[in-house]
């Protein structure tokens, strides 16, 4: 019950069970294939480019950034959590020239600031998170990719966390590129990367596509792209290729992460993903009742929180890393601490996925008045409970 990685659902753990199937057995190539419609669903795209990167959910985020930015170009990073300054060193370190913008964790920004922002530095890219599981924050995207447009940039948007318990509108937001992961609202575990790409992002990684000797065929140019994406892996050029009509070998693809990805899609979608963000709600919202009910203060803007966590502040007196670990150890429930300015300050409590459910709640609230209590706090008797009831009511 804590920001993430969150309980497996049962059938994504049984889909990936599956015996593997080669990569180019038609079985196999009709699998990828339907797994890029399926995510096109999910982001709320018709973006061709929408594929699997094989890796954890930062291993999309680098292959995003590595793909788009060259070296020397303007990235502008809106920081208002850890994660954001996940996407400034990832940013640094594929060779831009980046400018950040910040405000105090527990607020997000503004469009008018986003816009100020661009104005200023005129980027090439503007990377943002839009939820951030250290500060529970869900930063509004409306109207950013329209801004990026209008100065000439592209917009990249992280939306890991957010995914599936969140509102997220590709498309009708104008986002370039999105990158996801399995392990937070989508039920899944670590380890795959959706990845969505529009054209205006594609005609940037066909600028600097290459293909590997070995691979070229005698016509082809066998000069290197003059901007060749610095990264082998990661390189979106190759990884479309791989998943595209070409189907250039680039990888050996992981193809039990490909089946749970796939059944994720498919629950999500099964759901409805309105159904789905309104289950995150109702669950955050009794979460967020039971907490406050027992006395405890909740971290940050609740107005632009997320649906699927809640940070709780640490009552003084209270040893918090000695709550959590007593919560596991006598009742097998995992809630999480934060990073930086917040590490042993918060915890963080989520509500999302397979574990987005009633019963998982009600017993994490209980549990933890009974933990708070012998830990000296004063907390009202089964106030917690109640109040998450009255939500479900």
């Amino acid at each position: 019950m804590g920001p993430g990685p969150i309980t497996v659902d049962p059938r994504v753990l049984r889909a990936m069970s599956a015996q593997l199937v080669g990569q180019y057995d038609p079985a196999m190539t009709a699998y990828m294939n339907e797994t890029q419609a399926l995510y096109r669903e999910v982001f709320r795209t018709r973006n061709d480019a929408t594929v699997l990167v094989d890796g954890t959910s930062r291993a999309g985020i680098e292959a995003a950034l590595v793909s788009l930015v060259h070296p020397g170009d303007r990235v502008l990073v809106p920081v208002f959590g850890r994660f954001g300054h996940l996407l400034r060193e990832i940013a640094e370190r594929c060779g831009a020239e980046v400018h950040v913008r910040e405000v105090p964790w527990g607020e997000v920004f503004t469009l008018e600031a986003i816009e100020q922002a661009v104005r200023e530095v005129r980027p090439h890219l503007v990377a943002v998170v839009q939820g951030d599981t250290s500060t529970t924050m869900n930063q509004p995207l409306e109207g950013v990719g329209e801004v990026c447009h209008r100065h000439g940039a592209l917009l990249y948007v992280d939306c890991t966390a957010s995914l599936g318990g969140n509102a997220f509108e590709m498309d009708a937001w104008e986002v370039d590129a999105t990158t996801a992961g399995l392990q937070k609202c989508l039920g899944g575990p670590s380890g795959s990367a959706p990845l969505s790409l529009s054209p205006r992002a594609v005609a940037v990684v066909d600028a600097r596509r290459s293909v590997e000797a070995g691979l070229r065929s005698e016509d082809e140019d066998a000069a290197p792209a003059p901007a060749r994406i610095r990264s082998n892996y990661f390189d979106l050029g190759m990884v479309l290729d791989y998943w595209g009509e070409k189907r250039l070998n680039h990888h050996t693809e992981a193809t039990t992460m490909l089946y749970g990805a796939r059944e994720c899609a498919r629950l999500l979608l099964e759901e409805g993903i309105g159904n789905s963000i309104a289950r995150h709600r109702l669950h955050g919202e009794a979460v967020l009742a039971g907490v406050r009910a027992l006395g405890l203060e909740v971290f940050g803007d609740v107005a632009h929180k997320m649906h699927n966590v809640v940070a709780v502040q640490v009552p003084d007196g209270v040893d918090g890393e000695a709550v959590r670990a007593e919560l596991l150890h006598d009742y097998g429930i995992e809630i999480g601490t934060s990073f930086g300015p917040l590490a042993g300050r918060v915890w963080r409590i989520g509500s999302m996925g397979y574990n987005a459910r009633k019963d998982a709640v009600l017993l994490t609230l209980a549990a933890l008045e009974q933990v708070l209590r012998r830990h000296g706090a004063r907390v009202p008797a089964g106030a917690g409970c109640v109040a998450a009831q009255e939500v479900y009511a």
